[in-house]
């Protein structure tokens, strides 16, 4: 059985109440920006006119995500594959989500709000002291901010070193892209690929 309206969900779970409802933010204040100033990770999704859907992840030293305002945040579009997922969605909806996270805290923050693609220097300028500045940056205006409860990475584990497993027993990037593309050359090694990474950081 599948269920396809709201109010079948409710009658399974129920609505949020409490702190869970009233938590909603429209801006950031002391709490969530100092999430923010701790944060060196927060993946990102959008969605393109078509429908289609992406989520991708950013990362920086703490803090890379810059704060203007109390409704308005500014993420650096760090060197990548040009792939421009994100950025085209961003183009034609303008929508953005945003799940920030900090090693060792179990409970994240969730940002909600309308994006736009800049290459404005007063933004640009945010990151010229970055080894590879970036080229734009997306400039986020808030509309929701809350923070998440901590239950899907206490599930997970994540931040636990018993969680983690060795990478020397899972298959290299370039063999998993070799298998999925039936490229028929030799993988690039794991190594190969961190120190060719490490020169785009």
């Amino acid at each position: 059985m599948y269920l396809d309206s709201e109010e079948q969900l409710r009658e399974l779970y129920g609505y949020a109440k409490g702190r869970a409802k009233d938590k909603q933010l429209p801006f950031l204040e002391r709490h969530s920006s100092n999430f923010l100033a701790h944060s060196p990770f927060v993946t990102i999704s959008t969605y393109a006119k078509s429908g289609s859907v992406d989520c991708s992840p950013r990362g920086g030293n703490p803090g890379f995500v810059k704060i203007v305002n109390d409704s308005c945040i500014i993420l650096p579009d760090g060197k990548g594959n040009n792939r421009l997922d994100s950025l085209v969605n961003i183009i034609e909806t303008g929508q953005i989500g945003c799940l920030f996270l900090i090693p060792g805290v179990d409970e994240t923050l969730r940002i909600n709000g309308l994006a736009r693609i800049s290459t404005s220097p007063e933004y640009l300028n945010l990151f010229s002291d970055d080894r590879n500045p970036p080229k734009t940056c997306i400039e986020i205006t808030i509309k929701e901010v809350f923070l998440h409860c901590a239950k899907a990475l206490m599930r997970s584990e994540l931040w636990s070193l018993k969680a983690q497993i060795d990478r020397a027993d899972f298959p290299t990037m370039g063999a998993m892209i070799n298998d999925q593309l039936s490229i028929k050359d030799d993988p690039e090694a794991q190594e190969d690929m961190i120190a060719r990474y490490k020169r785009d950081l």
